[in-house]
């Protein structure tokens, strides 16, 4: 939306270079949050994109249009016709509905001229426990943006985790509180992300929770109890790209949650309301959204969903003459796995494209951020996901990246705070 605020956000990405992060804050509250004086050198140092040094700003309207946005699509999957529509292209097990809302939603948005336009949801987000160090880690060197910066935006999130997981628990029918939690991925040791799982661990410890990190291969189950090492699982903060659990090295995770004998968040429930990307077709019809009773003024939030529809062979011919002007996404992809943009493919593509399971989406150009490398101002593509809980904000961050999609490749990339102007 363009207003004074916004005009004041866009000006401040295209030439406030004097905020700056304080890395060696950062690096000292990293290794505080992981009672390790070593981590940041093994783990962070490593990873020299991990971290932008320059900040996003945002207007308080686009921010608010947001977040209009995020309750639109909550106020949907809630609806009995948009689940029925959106399980019928979803697996089985994704029929279950055990209570839980998903821990860490992730909202992804490009900014522009016009309304952010919604590009991505995800229900395994990561990167929020790496966002809220880097949110307070930030310095300020000019009075121009002391306002935006009087309020740190990560003040209450370990507060807002902590009591986000017991209300997972809470919502599969538990009592009292969980009391180990375990971080599952695959190989976690060896993931980009993996310095954000300790650090989860940490804060988890702090509050109370036993906590620790395993791999998804590594579980058992049996005995109606779920282990990793020996030591009893009753909850699972699910960081796995294998939304429906059909990989074999999650048979033990998957047979335990069918059986409602651990709490699973996110779930593949969660995953098939929210971040299926054929509800997009959904989500971007209108028409579709009124029938299925969504209220008129979540039906206008809308509007930020570029128009997408599914790929097939009948719509081919028309979606080739159209590919300069749209995004073509795999259904169940991740992480900007295999998506082309369509001024990009070749023949060779458009047949894997064809023979797959994609949706073609209006391209929704990214915004930028100025910054400086070695006193030379670049740019940077934009993008800002928005961490919520239950439709709640626990925290906003953004990604600074060049090229296609955001890498963590990028000199002067990675992630970023926002602050809201």
């Amino acid at each position: 939306m363009t207003d004074e605020s916004g005009s004041l956000s866009q000006s401040l990405n295209q030439a406030c270079f004097c905020i700056t992060l304080d890395r060696a804050a950062l690096l000292e509250a990293i290794a505080r949050e992981t009672n390790d004086p070593s981590f940041s050198s093994k783990y962070v140092e490593t990873r020299p994109h991990l971290f932008s040094h320059a900040p996003v700003f945002v207007s308080a309207a686009d921010a608010a249009e947001m977040m209009g946005v995020v309750n639109a699509i909550e106020t949907a999957t809630r609806l009995p016709l948009y689940r029925n529509a959106v399980l019928e292209w979803a697996p089985e097990i994704a029929r279950r509905d055990f209570g839980p809302h998903g821990v860490f939603m992730g909202y992804d948005f490009h900014l522009g001229t016009g309304a952010p336009r919604l590009i991505e949801v995800n229900t395994n987000a990561g990167g929020a426990f790496l966002n809220a160090m880097l949110a307070r880690a930030q310095r300020a060197c000019c009075t121009e943006v002391e306002a935006a910066l009087a309020k740190p935006p990560a003040e209450d999130f370990e507060a807002k985790v902590l009591s986000m997981f017991k209300r997972e628990w809470s919502a599969q029918g538990r009592p009292g509180h969980p009391k180990t939690i375990a971080i599952v991925d695959d190989h976690p040791t060896e993931q980009y992300l993996y310095p954000e799982f300790v650090i989860a661990q940490r804060l988890l410890e702090k509050g109370g929770f036993q906590a620790l990190v395993a791999d998804g291969a590594s579980l058992a189950y049996e005995s109606g109890r779920l282990t990793a090492g020996g030591r009893a699982i009753d909850l699972v903060y699910n960081r796995l790209v294998d939304f429906s659990l059909q990989q074999p090295e999650h048979t033990a995770l998957r047979a335990a949650y069918l059986d409602g004998a651990v709490v699973l968040t996110p779930n593949p429930r969660n995953h098939a309301l929210f971040a299926d990307k054929r509800n997009f077709v959904l989500l971007s019809d209108a028409r579709r959204m009124q029938e299925i009773g969504l209220p008129s003024e979540s039906v206008a939030r809308l509007s930020s969903v570029p128009r997408t529809v599914r790929v097939t062979a009948d719509a081919s011919a028309r979606l080739w003459e159209d590919r300069k002007r749209l995004f073509f996404k795999p259904a169940s992809g991740h992480g900007g796995k295999a998506v082309y943009r369509g001024d990009k493919i070749t023949k060779r593509v458009w047949a894997e494209i064809l023979a797959g399971d994609f949706i073609a989406q209006d391209l929704a150009p990214a915004s930028e951020r100025a910054i400086r490398i070695d006193g030379a101002e670049q740019s940077r593509k934009l993008d800002v996901r928005l961490y919520t809980y239950d439709g709640e904000l626990l925290l906003a961050a953004a990604r600074l990246y060049q090229g296609q999609t955001t890498n963590f490749r990028t000199p002067g990339g990675g992630f970023a705070p926002v602050y809201v102007v």
